[in-house]
């Protein structure tokens, strides 16, 4: 057998694991560590705890088996077989053999992009300044304001339908709440952009859901918003961060504060969900 479901005496392991890979395992690392919000998992391991492979209840397809061949990530699709899954997001060549292997390659997406990674130790972050400015709490913003803002993040990054972007958006924002993950900042008390970390441990922060609205762009709000953020996480023990840029105006803001290219990482989402053959 080349996969079996997990065991709690494999989770030391596979953290481990997980931590020597830790700018493509986010996802997995901080839903191991915080099972909330739909993220708890199915998790199947190779037998030598060299690989690993979760399916969240929201129905995302997770991995981190850096030397498995195809006819493993077959026999993971075998795991899988009769499943709803929503879509997959892991290191760009592992979900890319996976798909293939699963023949869901070729099924409908609203959102299918491989995107470039990139890593900042903590130590080297670069704070622009700027005067007047200052990161609040997400629950200190306006409720109906951080809807849109979330809602249109939904349609033009996500490719979320309009239809129900806004029901997609109240319960992104419920969440982060709960999870006091996100920030926004304002200046001259205005808010003008929103940072979150869509995923943590103790030591890395994942940053995710950066969004400013079109007529606030171009001005280095967001790489203002995401050091800020970052540094509130450094002084609270945090070592590094990673993420994956959605746009190389994106990748150019993040670079401007320190970050530097680390791999590529690809995020799939099916329109509609698809059943693994």
């Amino acid at each position: 057998m080349v996969w079996r479901a997990a065991r709690a005496a494999d989770i030391p392991p596979v953290e481990r694991l997980l931590r020597r890979h830790v700018q493509s395992s986010m996802f997995l690392l901080g839903n191991l560590q915080d099972p909330g919000n739909g993220q708890a998992m199915d998790l199947w391991v190779r037998d030598d705890l060299s690989g690993v492979f979760g399916l969240t209840e929201a129905g995302m397809v997770l991995m981190q088996a850096p030397h498995a061949p195809a006819e493993d990530w077959q026999a993971a699709s075998v795991m899988l077989a009769g499943r709803s899954i929503a879509g997959c997001a892991g290191n760009t060549a592992q979900l890319r053999a996976f798909l293939a292997a699963s023949d869901l390659v070729s099924c409908p997406t609203r959102l299918d992009e491989d995107e470039p990674g990139f890593s900042l130790d903590l130590d080297q972050l670069e704070i622009p300044k700027a005067e007047q400015a200052a990161l609040i709490p997400l629950a200190a913003a306006p409720r109906d304001l951080m809807l849109d803002w979330r809602a249109a993040y939904h349609r033009e990054v996500l490719g979320t339908g309009a239809d129900v972007s806004e029901e997609k958006a109240a319960q992104d924002i419920a969440g982060y709440l709960d999870r006091d993950s996100h920030r926004v900042l304002s200046i001259a008390g205005q808010p003008v952009a929103m940072t979150g970390f869509n995923a943590q441990i103790p030591e890395v922060v994942q940053i995710g859901g950066v969004y400013t609205p079109p007529d606030l762009r171009g001005r280095g709000l967001a790489r203002l918003a995401v050091a800020l953020h970052l540094d509130e996480a450094r002084k609270a023990g945090a070592q590094r961060a990673v993420l994956f840029a959605a746009s190389p105006a994106a990748a150019r803001a993040y670079e401007a504060i320190g970050f530097r290219p680390a791999g590529s990482f690809s995020l799939v989402l099916f329109a509609p969900e698809q059943e693994v053959p």
